[in-house]
C-alpha cells in the first residue's frame, strides 16, 4: 500500500538534490588578527620569569566580536568582521609576545608554565566609539602583579589608551585596535622596569 505522503516526499527530495535550502544564507565572517609593531628593549633586565595570565573580560568582550559602539548608550558589534579568536587570548598572546621583545625579563610565557611572577588583569575597555567621526577605538587594562606561589598582589594599575582611526572602514578599525595594543603593551613593560626592580629591592632590604 502507498502513502499519501509518498509525493510531498518526492519534492523534499528534489529540493534537496537541486542543492536548495529551505533556511537562509549567512555570509560568511572575514577573520582578523590584532596587528602588532615590535616593541623596543627595555633598560633594564630582571632576572625573573614572569607568566602573563589570560585577562578576565566580561561577556562582551570574551568573545571573538569586534564591539562598536555606534552612539552613546548603545552598544553594537561590527557586521562579517570577527577577531581570529577569543579577545582575551588575542590580547594575551599579544602581552606576552610585546614583553619578550622588551627583553625585560628572564623569560615570559603563559600561565601554565613555571614563572617567578604573574600577571593578572581584568580588559575592562576594548572597543570603537562614535564619539569622534570617524571612529576612536579604547584600550582599557586593569593589571595586577602578584606572586605566582600566592597570587598576592605586589602591584595595581590602570592602563587606558585610545587611537582615532583613519576612516570607518573595518580594516582601518581593527589597524587602530592594533596601534592601541601596542601603546598599552609598551606603557604595562615601562610601569613593570620601574616597579619590579623596586619591588625586588624591598624584599632584600626586608631579609
Amino acid at each position: 500500500m502507498k502513502l499519501a505522503l509518498t509525493p510531498w516526499l518526492g519534492a523534499l527530495a528534489l529540493v534537496s538534490l537541486s542543492g536548495c535550502s529551505l533556511l537562509p544564507k549567512s555570509d560568511p565572517n572575514t577573520l582578523y588578527r590584532l596587528p602588532a609593531e615590535p616593541i623596543a628593549a627595555a633598560n633594564v633586565q630582571i632576572d625573573q620569569r614572569l607568566a602573563v595570565a589570560t585577562p578576565e573580560a566580561d561577556q562582551l568582550l570574551s568573545s571573538n566580536r569586534i564591539v562598536v559602539f555606534p552612539e552613546r548608550s548603545v552598544v553594537n558589534v561590527y557586521q562579517g568582521a570577527r577577531w581570529y579568536d577569543d579577545l582575551p587570548d588575542l590580547l594575551q598572546a599579544r602581552l606576552i609576545d610585546g614583553l619578550e621583545e622588551s627583553a625585560l625579563f628572564k623569560s615570559v610565557a603563559s600561565d601554565q608554565l613555571p614563572s617567578d611572577l604573574i600577571l593578572l588583569s581584568e580588559l575592562r575597555q576594548f572597543q570603537s566609539a562614535y564619539t569622534t567621526t570617524p571612529p576612536t577605538v579604547t584600550a582599557q587594562l586593569d593589571v595586577h602583579l602578584a606572586r605566582e606561589s600566592t597570587r598576592a598582589t605586589l602591584a595595581s594599575q590602570r592602563f587606558s589608551v585610545s587611537q582615532q582611526t583613519s576612516s570607518v572602514a573595518i580594516e582601518d578599525v581593527v589597524d587602530a585596535f592594533g596601534a592601541a595594543s601596542d601603546e598599552l603593551t609598551r606603557q604595562l613593560a615601562q610601569w613593570l622596569a620601574r616597579e619590579v626592580p623596586t619591588l625586588s629591592a624591598q624584599v632584600s632590604a626586608a631579609r
